[in-house]
């Protein structure tokens, strides 16, 4: 079993990134957010899990351990194969994932594509009690800040980034803001867009 790589980036796409470990290039599936942030010629850890099938053997990539271990909690669902699993993990981050199934709402899972209403709503029944979310994080400003966070990844969704990466990017902008930036979404934007640069499709 090949538990993790890692190496040199030769190549990256939206969603494989081909890694040089010791001269060997592996071709690694990875979420979007791992893509777009890997950069040719630096140096990458991924979590990888081997996914062997009759015609092939498959290497999916992740940034940290609680995504692999996610990424099997999701194949083990009925229905949902490596690369339905993958999307999810594109889209939404382990949070989401846990707060959508201890909220038992399968919407999150259903803009997902390639994951219709029936497996959506199984994720949520065959996950609970596997994952559990965590507190939110509050700022001495209270709910206020949040909703800002949450209206700069709202906005950022709607520029073409998936949720997962909008989510990242909005409370890593907030983070590092001024708090008269932190004030309103349209500073907090202008920092993201030149944070992010142009979407990837």
């Amino acid at each position: 079993m090949i538990s993790s790589l890692h190496g040199v980036v030769l190549h990256a796409t939206s969603d494989q990134i081909v890694l040089d470990v010791g001269g060997v290039g592996f071709c690694v599936a990875v979420p979007g957010d791992v893509a777009h942030t890997a950069a040719v010629g630096e140096r990458m850890l991924l979590h990888t899990s081997l996914i062997v099938r009759e015609d092939a053997l498959s290497l999916y990539g992740f940034a940290d351990r609680s995504e692999l271990e996610i990424f099997g909690l999701l194949i083990s669902v009925t229905g949902v194969g490596p690369k339905s699993a993958l999307g999810v993990l594109s889209h939404l981050t382990v949070d989401q994932i846990a707060e959508a199934v201890t909220a038992e709402d399968d919407a999150p899972f259903r803009r997902v594509s390639g994951i219709g209403p029936k497996t959506a709503k199984l994720i949520v029944v065959q996950l609970a009690g596997k994952v559990q979310a965590t507190a939110p994080k509050r700022t001495a400003s209270g709910g206020a800040a949040n909703d800002v966070v949450d209206q700069l990844a709202a906005a950022l969704v709607g520029l073409g980034w998936s949720e997962r990466v909008a989510a990242e990017a909005a409370a890593q902008t907030a983070s590092d803001a001024t708090e008269a930036e932190r004030a309103s979404v349209a500073p907090l934007l202008r920092r993201a867009l030149a944070a992010l640069g142009p979407a990837r499709v």
